[in-house]
């Protein structure tokens, strides 16, 4: 019998963003269920992204995710913290890769080989499923957080720094999911204009 590669594609979600954890799923996926339409997920359309995510969950051999808060995005800053994340999804799969492809130009330390692609999300499978399900796991934990906060309109602009969003701070101060490090945000809290 041959012995299968598993390859597992590893993605983030929400560097951008002033407020929330950043999100990173790792994915192997299953060579007896393809999945078609895989793509990089923000070209997607949230109906699609949605549909492909529970194929992914329901199909991939393995799936993980996970992130890191917004409190250690301030400690590490947001490089060191897409990392940890990334590093976290991969060691909670329960099925261990022998080959990790990493959306992008850096590999979290997993002690398993590795490969940083750039634009991976566009051209291997594994890192679209991967990038999917951490774009619409934090998409869905912004939802969350925007029922806990609506003065913020997190359903909107998911954290990312639109006008509506940097008018909110402005008005209702800074929140504990909120990053302080980032610009707007520590200059608010800096009393700078």
């Amino acid at each position: 019998m041959e012995r299968i590669h598993l390859i597992c594609g590893v993605d983030e979600a929400g560097r951008g963003p002033l407020a929330g954890p950043v999100y990173a799923a790792a994915v192997i996926l299953n060579s007896q269920h393809p999945i078609s339409g895989l793509g990089d997920s923000k070209k997607l359309s949230e109906k699609k992204r949605n549909q492909l995510a529970i194929e992914i969950r329901q199909h991939a051999t393995a799936w993980a995710i996970a992130t890191a808060s917004a409190e250690e995005i301030d400690e590490i800053n947001i490089l060191r913290a897409s990392l940890l994340a990334m590093r976290r999804a991969v060691e909670a799969l329960s099925v261990v890769p022998h080959e990790v492809l990493v959306d992008g130009l850096y590999c979290p330390e997993t002690g398993l080989p590795s490969r940083a692609i750039v634009k991976g999300d566009s051209s291997v499978a594994e890192i679209s499923a991967a990038s999917i399900l951490a774009k619409t796991a934090r998409d869905a934990a912004m939802l969350e957080m925007h029922e806990r906060m609506p003065q913020f309109g997190f359903a909107d602009h998911k954290g990312y720094p639109t006008s509506a969003h940097l008018a909110a701070l402005k008005l209702h101060g800074v929140s504990n999911e909120h990053r302080k490090t980032f610009g707007p945000v520590r200059k608010l809290l800096n009393g700078e204009k």
